[in-house]
């Protein structure tokens, strides 16, 4: 039983099971609305603007439009004319997927929903006067907004990396456009067999804790195959794998004994990328012949710009209700920006959960409706350990009141016995699904 309902998380779409979802909350939404004359005019009148449209961000816009029966107007800024998934993107890295395959369109959120996309980057937000600037100079007002901006990578946390990106010679291919996630491929291309691909694993929190292990798995499993004396070395500042540990080594071990090497421990601190040499807080330098350095994150640099990380001076802390940030109301902030509560990873399902939160929240305040005081949050991560096996994670997250954050669920999670080809097909099941989930 278990087991179907993991299955049943990982490949629905959030209206599969409404006793784990917002979906259920947006329908009694829906309905208290659809029973009254008309709707409240602080709802009609309503103007949601959404900085960001990836899962989080796509996911808010969606699910605005859906509970409010598109009454709200809503806004999705997006400087990026086209959808491209992190999650999957390291089988283009790998060679195994094409940029087109994780490469999806904004257009169904403009047809089913009517939304309006505005190309654009947020230069500004004005959060006293409730205002946001464009780079492009358009001043939109609006009443309640949705910040899903993703991480900012903190480049001056690594000496040298920033010029190394600058000319081109490491990309980190970590979110954003598909551009450096194709340079990176091309990059492997160019390799000569018998040259070392070291990639360096920053300190936790940083997005998508599995990420670089996956990405280690597809890099040696192309040098397996393509050039057999090539090898991976992951380099993690971390004690040990910050996720799915014994499974990424047991497969590891079985599969590229002789192309994959895991040295825990090993915080870069500097770079040199005319000699592709990395340099560490203690250990000898490592050379090799590309090098793909991660560096620590925070949160979205647009966040930071109007002092929403109040954690750190790197997350946002916002209350788990309705991810409004704590220190200004009316922005609601989502996905890998925030101050994540114990055991939430900064996954793709998890921003897309956050959405649903904060959509049907924002729904209810403007509907003059009470908001859901027990939420719930589910997460599902799979990771591709060659181009059809994976492994995955799942849990489900119950908010405390007591604590005001969310905690695991007990026995309403699991992990995978060992690496196969059936996680595979549930996991491009899952991957298929979630789009649809953020996109139509």
């Amino acid at each position: 039983m278990q087991r179907r309902k993991l299955i049943k998380y990982s490949l629905g779409s959030a209206l599969t099971s409404s006793a784990f979802s917002q979906a259920a909350y947006g329908q009694e939404i829906n309905s208290n609305l659809n029973s009254k004359t008309a709707a409240p005019p602080s709802l009609k009148s309503a103007r949601v603007i959404v900085i960001g449209g990836g899962y989080g961000g796509a996911t808010a816009s969606k699910y605005l439009s859906l509970f409010s029966n598109q009454q709200i107007q809503v806004t999705l800024i997006e400087p990026e004319a086209e959808f491209i998934s992190c999650p999957l993107s390291n089988l283009v890295i790998g060679g195994s997927k094409h940029i087109n395959y994780i490469t999806k369109s904004y257009a169904l959120l403009q047809k089913n929903r009517g939304t309006r996309i505005i190309k654009d980057w947020v230069s500004s937000i004005d959060p006293t006067g409730r205002k946001v600037k464009t780079a492009s100079g358009q001043v939109l007002p609006y009443d309640e907004l949705i910040l899903s901006p993703g991480v900012e990578l903190m480049y001056s946390s690594v000496g040298g990396l920033l010029e190394a990106k600058r000319q081109g010679r490491i990309v980190q291919a970590w979110g954003g456009t598909g551009n450096e996630t194709q340079h990176l491929r091309r990059q492997l291309e160019a390799l000569h067999d018998g040259e070392v691909f070291a990639i360096t694993v920053p300190e936790l929190p940083y997005r998508c804790p599995p990420g670089p292990y996956e990405r280690a798995s597809q890099v040696a499993h192309y040098f397996k195959n393509f050039k057999p004396r090539s090898k991976v070395i992951v380099l993690d500042a971390n004690q040990d794998i910050t996720s799915k540990g014994p499974l990424f080594k047991k497969f590891w071990r079985e599969n590229y004994p002789n192309h994959l090497e895991y040295r825990p421990e090993h915080k870069v601190v500097e770079v040199d990328a005319r000699t592709n040499t990395l340099k560490f807080e203690i250990q000898d330098d490592l050379q090799a012949g590309l090098l793909n350095v991660l560096p620590a994150m925070r949160a979205g640099a647009i966040a930071v710009q109007t002092g929403l990380s109040n954690v750190n001076k790197r997350w946002c802390e916002v209350n788990f209700l309705n991810f409004e940030s704590t220190v200004a109301p009316h922005i609601h902030v989502l996905g890998d920006s925030i101050q994540a509560g114990p055991y939430m990873p900064k996954s793709a399902h998890m921003a897309n959960a956050h959405a649903k939160i904060a959509a049907a929240a924002i729904v209810a305040k403007l509907s003059e409706l009470e908001v859901n005081s027990q939420p719930f949050l589910t997460n599902t991560c799979y990771s591709f350990v060659d181009p059809e096996q994976a492994i995955y994670i799942a849990s489900v997250h119950q908010y405390d009141s007591v604590e005001k954050t969310f905690k695991i669920l007990p026995n309403a999670g699991g992990i995978s016995a060992e690496a196969s080809k059936q996680e595979g097909t549930f996991a491009y099941g899952w991957a298929k699904n979630i789009w649809a989930d953020c996109l139509s």
